[in-house]
């Protein structure tokens, strides 16, 4: 039995258990069922001591009674009752416990939870309110029910961790081939956490992807660390996120809280560290076994062949919807593909083959051939197969034939993958699935979802191909205290401060200003502003002029203002930018303080385009989000007009978040808005922050 070695091993014997104890009634005697109907070769201890027997098996009164210390303990009893288990259980491996009404349940829950927590005394506990473990490999089922896996007595299998014990149930039932090898419901991770999990797999070599039902993070930071690690080990992982964590507070003063919600930040998170996310289970299904027959893939280019002009189309229309790429057949491909098919057929991709070579072996072999020989990340056969119980399927056992004979001439290099993929997830029975399988064939049960599929395993590949970003740091508590808001006096000159560039500029009474010897910061035309920690949104309550071209025009404007404030700025007017910009940084309960880009100015609301960044964030991390918001076209030059200077816009992003950074433990939020994206430089010509100051 090989194994990568587990960091400090902790979990190595409760996921890979020789003996077993199950505690409780109805559900441990379930469980003992299940592992003798899985054929578990080592030691199985029912503990009760109301009963004599318990799924065949001789009862223990307690855990005292047991001839050694367990490996695993499935504890299904009620929640003191588990707390009082809890503190029987050293020397075991670990336990599952079964039992509800913790900290789901609520402030006395949680009491219960680290009482049961103090009681284990560091044994690892997963759960509790978690339906159990399943390890096909070993042929272990702490599982109190009905269960759709098989065992795998030899070759890999993907591991799924599910926060939902009813889902990860639901997914043991899926029909579509994919050999699963663990699954684990987590519950309310009071000890053990997904994070956890993921490090202890991916020390199971026979465990090839990490599928992950996800309702919280808990800490990010060390989820992030667990990302890495699968990396380095080279085992994907996919992830199926439900649910939102709640912002701190309610959007004050600035923009930025209201750009970006946790699921934008989730994103964010995998995007960073190669996670591929789904959003239905069938696609998180597809994808795992995508990833456990070839992995990351290397690109998004995709090639297609079918007998039916509309499954065509509808193979090009579905993978431009998944952001996937049809490019043209090479010249080679081309035109081998037109001398098997003749002149009426028009090669293209997606290819509609047409139904004039149906049933030859020969031909349909040399055109699948052809088309596999142009080496695309990933290659589909479109085939739905008829109804067992109705009809025959022994033409298109001819096509499936043709396809195989084709795959084993042109094997798929790493990095790409060989489909046979059914428009319908019912007209892909699990016989064939598994059958191609074996060939490391992926059998896809639905087109949506394969090409879904595709797109999750590309953006791993593309994770995986850029520098190893650092771990996420745990964000320091907050000062005490209610936060303040500088105004953009303040604001700016910390920016200033830390490096970026802001306008030239002065704050003037309206004393000052009318008196003709006072000096001002430039030369017209300039830019007059009301001052106050309270005119966070200016424009709105006519709290800015702007193209102020003599003495009288500055003064009338500053009497306008004078309801407003009792001081002004006045700065340079700054004209010829490229583009507006948002730089936000905002703070989320989860995660932490957090990077929003976007069109600026007067589109911060109207557009809403945005991307998100967690901190701490490389130059690399800022440029990559830049290019994907859609204002990335005006900034690089558009039609003709020049672009921005990009090293100094990023370089003012970065001195921006690192000044955030620095201050982690009393920032709350800061708007610099609009950023200047200009020809030459790059300059902050507003900014807000609210920020927790020292107490005296």
């Amino acid at each position: 039995m090989t194994s990568r070695q587990l960091e400090g091993g902790r979990l190595t014997r409760l996921l890979r258990p020789r003996s077993l104890a199950l505690v409780g009634g109805k559900a441990a005697e379930e469980a003992v069922r299940q592992c003798r109907a899985l054929g578990f070769a080592g030691p199985i201890w029912p503990v009760n001591p109301k009963r004599a027997e318990m799924g065949g098996l001789p009862c223990f009164p307690d855990m005292a009674s047991l001839p050694a210390a367990p490996d695993a303990v499935f504890v299904a009893a009620p929640a003191p009752a588990t707390i009082a288990l809890a503190g029987e259980l050293q020397g075991t491996g670990g336990a599952i416990c079964y039992a509800a009404d913790f900290a789901e349940a609520g402030a006395e829950g949680q009491v219960r939870q680290t009482a049961l927590l103090e009681a284990a005394k560091g044994v690892p506990l997963v759960g509790p309110n978690c339906y159990g473990m399943l390890n096909l490999f070993d042929r272990v089922a702490l599982w109190p029910d009905q269960h759709g896996c098989l065992p795998i007595d030899s070759g890999k299998g993907v591991a799924i961790v599910s926060q939902s014990g009813n889902l990860a149930l639901n997914l043991t039932m899926q029909a579509r081939g994919l050999p699963i090898g663990y699954v684990i419901s987590v519950g309310n991770c009071a000890d053990v956490t997904p994070a956890d999990l993921i490090e202890a797999l991916i020390a199971d070599e026979r465990v090839s992807a990490i599928g992950l039902h996800l309702e919280g993070l808990g800490s990010v930071a060390r989820f992030s660390e667990a990302c890495l690690a699968a990396r380095a080990a080279g085992v994907p992982l996919v992830a199926l996120k439900t649910g939102a964590s709640a912002k701190g507070a309610a959007l004050t003063m600035s923009h930025t809280s209201s750009l970006a919600g946790a699921d934008a930040l989730c994103d964010a998170l995998f995007a960073r560290y190669g996670v591929a996310r789904a959003h239905d289970p069938a696609t998180f299904l597809e994808t795992l076994k995508l990833l456990h027959v070839a992995g990351p893939l290397r690109g998004r280019r995709i090639s297609s062949a079918s007998c039916s002009g509309g499954e065509a189309s509808l193979t090009a229309d579905l993978a431009e919807a998944a952001g996937l790429e049809t490019p043209d057949f090479p010249a080679a491909t081309q035109a081998s593909l037109e001398d098997v098919l003749g002149p009426r057929v028009h090669v293209a991709n997606p290819l509609d083959y047409h139904t004039y070579i149906w049933g030859d072996l020969a031909a349909t072999t040399a055109c699948f051939g052809a088309m596999l020989g142009a080496d695309f990340e990933a290659s589909l056969l479109i085939l739905d197969l008829p109804r067992a119980d109705r009809c025959s399927a022994a033409d298109w056992d001819v096509t499936l034939a043709a396809y195989r004979d084709a795959v084993r001439a042109h094997p798929a290099a790493k990095g790409t993958v060989r489909m046979v993929v059914s428009s319908l997830a019912e007209t892909m029975p699990e016989a064939v699935a598994t059958a191609l399988l074996a060939e490391r064939i992926v059998p896809a049960a639905g087109l949506g979802e394969a090409l879904r599929a595709i797109a999750a395993a590309a953006s791993i590949g593309e994770a995986w191909g850029k520098p190893v970003p650092p771990a996420l740091l745990e964000m320091p508590a907050l000062l005490p205290g209610d936060p303040i808001t500088w105004d953009e006096v303040r604001s700016k000159a910390a920016l200033a401060a830390a490096g970026v560039p802001i306008a030239r500029g002065k704050v003037l009474s309206l004393a000052e200003l009318e008196d003709p010897a006072t000096p001002l910061p430039a030369p017209f035309p300039l830019v007059l502003k009301a001052v106050g920690s309270d005119l966070a949104h200016k424009t709105e309550v006519g709290g800015v002029a702007l193209n102020l071209a003599n003495r009288e025009a500055l003064l009338g404007a500053a009497m306008n203002m004078s309801r407003l404030s009792e001081t002004f700025l006045i700065e340079e007017m700054v004209g010829g930018a490229v583009a507006e910009l948002i730089v936000g940084v905002g703070r989320d309960p989860q995660f932490g303080l957090f990077l929003t880009l976007g069109a600026g100015g007067i589109f911060v609301e109207l557009l809403r385009q945005t991307e998100q960044v967690l901190l701490p964030a490389s130059r690399g991390d800022i440029a990559a989000a830049l290019a994907r918001l859609p204002l990335h076209k005006v900034l690089a030059g558009y039609r003709g007009k020049p672009g921005c200077d990009m090293t100094a816009l990023v370089d003012a992003i970065a001195r921006i978040a690192d000044w955030a950074v620095a201050h982690a433990d009393r920032l709350e939020e800061m708007d610099v808005n609009p950023l200047l994206a200009l020809p030459t430089g790059t300059m902050a010509v507003d900014a807000l922050i609210r920020i927790r100051e020292p107490q005296a």
